[in-house]
């Protein structure tokens, strides 16, 4: 015990304060680098025999040549001349300040140093100084006296050529010390963190490993609305869990999923909950990854991706935005058969299903462009499913809802079924935008809870723009824009496919003076009299315009836009027009993207042009005819918005009467409709632009 107790006493206490002798760092390499550069620098700026000091040829003559202490002159590369001082001179009070070298050395020269023009010109100066000394000093002086002086002035000059090593050395290495540190620079910049970010990984994947060292949070309950494609991506995940249970029955897993969709609709939300679900190694990247500057690389990182997943499996790949690399091969027109994007998808291709097998590699992939992904990536053996990912309708945004507003402060009156009704159109990404929205709009107006007033001004403030009551808008100008919404608000309550309205404004909205919101039918077809409808309630804004005015103005620019786009698309793609018949010429493969004939003869653009011109100058008389039989009724309503600036439909109703047709998710939403008017979501069908022309 005692012995165990001095040995406790002898160990050392470990104090923050104490003066602990830490390890020397170690030694920097680049030290020695530096270190060079310096003296280099020193040898090229100063002598080690001494500093030499720049002087005219007159100071020359004066205080050196005619008092005979020149030892030599030697003349180098024919543009300096350098002098030497005798050593017994050096002692005198006027060269005191080249008497010494560096280190209290003695300066053995050269002392001085002038700028010649040239070897002949320093010859006949030399020369001519010379003979002025003879001419002056030899005057009244005995003959030993003037041999002393014609002695003095015999001086050797002497003739070198110098090569500048310094200079040149540096001409080599500050150029090839650019390209060094240019070459590492790029190197980490594209190195992206990938093994520091040498340039010897460039080719390395640059895929971000999830495993269960790095789990993700999110799961198959994060994901709402989505309940078919789950159902395809689950078998997935299931078989990498219970492989057993399909082998048996000689079942093989689909080796790589398509997952194809509009934006926002969830594609890469899905991606993650697998990867939260699987719990396999998961590697995530993006299609553009794969690009880069130098040739080979793109290919080397498919390589070294797949090698990764081979060593880990079973494991998943995800790649997002796919068609980066996935772009049919030879339809871009400005690259040639080698183009490193086609380099790329050819080692993809060969990964996917080449010669080799990936056993337990599952790639998915995602994408909003399948059009234009090539056909070999598309085959089954790669992609054997394609899930497609719609925009949801009614239920599923209900569900959507109720997964975004679980982190939200919501007052009671919030109900999901009202909020899924009234964002028609709406993606995933949509909805998460309009509660995060919701809730800065309740902050912003100092309250502790989110109410359903909230979230219809956000509806408002994501489908029209924000509010911009400060614009400045004269009374004439107003009043167009007040018949212009009135007369969309009349023709659309008098027909009977026309989306049936809930709000007009005249309150400018981002880049529109004035907008109608209505509450689209959610249907899978559309027949040629509810497309009819919707264009001559499009058109009822310029028709009231003419009607009311007796002259149209260029505020129906986006309503023209919409017409004729929707006008074309009846003839040309859906076959709604008698004259040219069941005939589309639609390309769904994008063969014909960057093909400049189009598809049909110049006889038929002609048709089409008669047609197309045909059907929007009907939908347009049929606008006026609707408002010449309900002018005094658009009068009522365009003055009752220039009073109040916003309309529902309330309005329309006390004004027009009950309309003649039945809605039904209006009649739906009559029970749940706030007490206090609000606005609701919004198709916005016309933007009236201020100077758009």
């Amino acid at each position: 015990m005692a012995d165990n107790q001095n040995t406790e006493q002898k160990k050392p206490t470990l104090n923050p304060n104490s003066n602990i002798k830490k390890p020397k760092g170690s030694f920097n390499f680049y030290w020695i680098y530096g270190i060079l550069a310096i003296v280099f620098l020193a040898l090229q700026f100063y002598s080690w025999n001494g500093s030499n000091e720049k002087i005219s040829f007159q100071k020359f003559e004066k205080d050196m040549l005619r008092s005979n202490d020149v030892e030599k002159i030697i003349v180098v590369n024919k543009d300096k001349a350098e002098i030497y001082i005798k050593k017994d001179k050096l002692s005198q009070e006027k060269y005191k300040n080249i008497n010494k070298g560096v280190g209290g050395a003695s300066n053995i020269g050269p002392h001085y140093y002038f700028e010649i023009g040239s070897v002949e010109s320093f010859n006949q100066d030399l020369s001519k100084a010379k003979n002025d000394i003879l001419a002056t000093d030899t005057i009244g002086k005995t003959k030993d006296e003037k041999i002393k002086i014609i002695n003095g002035l015999n001086i050797p000059i002497e003739y070198e050529t110098e090569s500048k090593w310094g200079q040149e050395i540096l001409g080599w290495i500050i150029p090839i010390g650019l390209m060094i540190l240019l070459w590492v620079f790029i190197s980490r910049k594209m190195g992206g963190g990938m093994g520091g970010g040498q340039i010897f990984n460039i080719g390395k994947s640059k895929a971000q490993l999830f495993d269960k060292d790095t789990s993700v949070n999110i799961n198959f309950n994060d994901v709402a609305g989505l309940e078919e494609a789950k159902v395809e991506i689950m078998e997935i995940v299931d078989f990498l869990k219970n492989p057993k249970k399909y082998t048996d029955l000689g079942g093989k897993i689909p080796k790589g999923a398509l997952l194809v969709g509009p934006p926002g609709t969830g594609k890469t939300l899905l991606a993650k909950a697998v990867a939260g679900e699987a719990k396999v190694p998961f590697f995530s990247l993006s299609g553009s990854d794969f690009v880069e500057m130098f040739v080979g690389v793109g290919a080397s990182r498919v390589r070294d991706l797949f090698r990764q997943a081979k060593e880990k499996a079973p494991c998943i790949i995800f790649i997002d935005e796919i068609d980066a690399i996935g772009r049919s091969r030879g339809r871009n027109p400005l690259g040639g058969s080698n183009d490193e994007r086609e380099n790329t998808l050819n080692q993809l291709l060969t990964e996917m299903d080449g010669f080799g097998t990936n056993v337990g590699v599952i790639i998915l992939a995602a994408t909003n462009r399948a059009d234009i992904l090539d056909r070999a990536l598309m085959r089954a053996g790669r992609f054997d499913r394609q899930i497609h990912l719609e925009l949801p309708d009614i239920t599923e945004r209900q569900a959507i809802f109720k997964v975004h507003i679980r982190q939200l402060k919501l007052d009671a009156n919030v109900d999901t079924d009202f909020l899924a009704k009234q964002t028609p159109g709406f993606s995933g990404a949509d909805i998460a935008n309009l509660c995060n929205e919701s809730a800065l709009i309740a902050a912003r107006n100092n309250k502790k809870l989110i109410d359903k007033q909230d979230f219809l001004d956000a509806i408002d403030r994501i489908v029209g723009g924000l509010e911009k009551r400060s614009k400045i808008i004269s009374p004439d100008e107003k009043k167009v824009i007040a018949f212009h919404e009135a007369g969309h608000a009349s023709v659309s309550w008098m027909l009977e496919y026309a989306n049936p309205l809930i709000k007009v404004t005249i309150v400018p909205r981002g880049r529109a003076l004035g907008a109608a919101w209505y509450l689209p039918e959610e249907r899978q077809i559309t027949t040629y009299e509810q497309m009819l409808d919707d264009i001559t309630a499009t058109l009822g804004g310029r028709a009231a315009e003419e009607v009311v005015f007796g002259k149209i103005s260029s505020g129906a620019l986006n309503d023209l836009e919409k017409v004729t786009k929707q006008s074309y698309a009846m003839i040309v793609y859906y076959g709604l027009n008698k004259t040219i018949g069941n005939i589309s010429y639609y390309d769904s493969t994008g063969a014909s993207e960057y093909s400049l004939n189009k598809p049909y003869s110049e006889y038929t653009a002609e048709v089409i042009d008669k047609e197309l011109s045909k059907l929007i100058e009907m939908a347009y008389e049929r606008a006026k005819k609707i408002l010449v039989d309900n002018k005094e009724n658009l009068a009522k309503l365009a003055n009752r918005l220039l009073e109040k600036e916003v309309i529902f439909r309330e309005d329309l109703e006390e004004i027009f009467g009950e309309r003649p047709f039945n809605d039904v998710e209006i009649n739906k939403l009559k029970d749940k409709k706030p007490k206090t008017p609000t606005s609701f979501p919004a198709d916005v069908n016309d933007s009236l632009f201020e100077n758009k022309v």
